[in-house]
């Protein structure tokens, strides 16, 4: 029983080395926008999600959490011309499971959707730049300029695209508090998966 414990408290140590050492995990996550929910925005913050991806500097390993009821949305990644013109035709990804994680896994510039109809010409729409390892952004390409244009109605029109190559800056200390807690959340998943890895020996 002692020897069990004791490995118990090994693993358990390892764990937690592991998601504390730099590259021994995956990424921040954030929660989309910091709200309680992804939802059409309020007439009052139309911009909320841009200014939201706007405030956070995003790396590579970095994840985004949606949440929102099952039942009454989904989200779509999409290709910039899709997001511009707010088509769900053909979406690159859609998950619906209320509870969407999407892993920013390649440099560039990633656009995602509200799946509900009409949410997305409301607003319902994010886009986010993720750097390369070496903290710099890539140039905007010309498809994502024009995704970007302001257009007659469209929630975008005052959506600004980044000028240039940049340098990565550290996060505000709200999104750095947001990833330290979403870290911790992976710590307690941990906790919670050492008795089942126990239960197999």
């Amino acid at each position: 029983m002692r020897a069990r414990a004791a490995l118990a408290s090994a693993i358990g140590a390892a764990a937690a080395l592991l998601l504390l050492l730099p590259g021994g995990c995956a990424g921040a996550i954030y929660k989309v926008g910091d709200l309680d929910a992804w939802g059409v925005p309020p007439p009052s913050k139309p911009d909320i999600y841009k200014r939201w991806a706007k405030s956070i500097h995003f790396a590579l390993g970095d994840s985004i959490w949606f949440l929102y009821p099952p039942s009454q949305d989904s989200v779509l990644q999409v290709t910039p011309q899709a997001f511009a013109a707010c088509d769900l035709s053909a979406p690159l990804l859609r998950i619906a499971d209320g509870n969407s994680v999407f892993n920013l896994t390649a440099p560039g510039r990633a656009y995602y959707t509200s799946g509900a109809p009409g949410h997305c010409l409301k607003g319902q729409k994010l886009w986010v730049d993720v750097p390369m390892a070496n903290g710099t952004y890539i140039q905007p390409s010309a498809t994502d300029l024009a995704a970007l244009a302001p257009t007659p109605g469209s929630a975008e029109a005052q959506a600004e695209a980044p000028e240039g190559v940049l340098s990565a800056e550290a996060p505000d200390a709200a999104a750095h508090a947001a990833a330290l807690r979403a870290d911790g959340s992976a710590l307690s998943f941990v906790a919670l998966l050492l008795p089942l890895i126990l239960r197999m020996w």
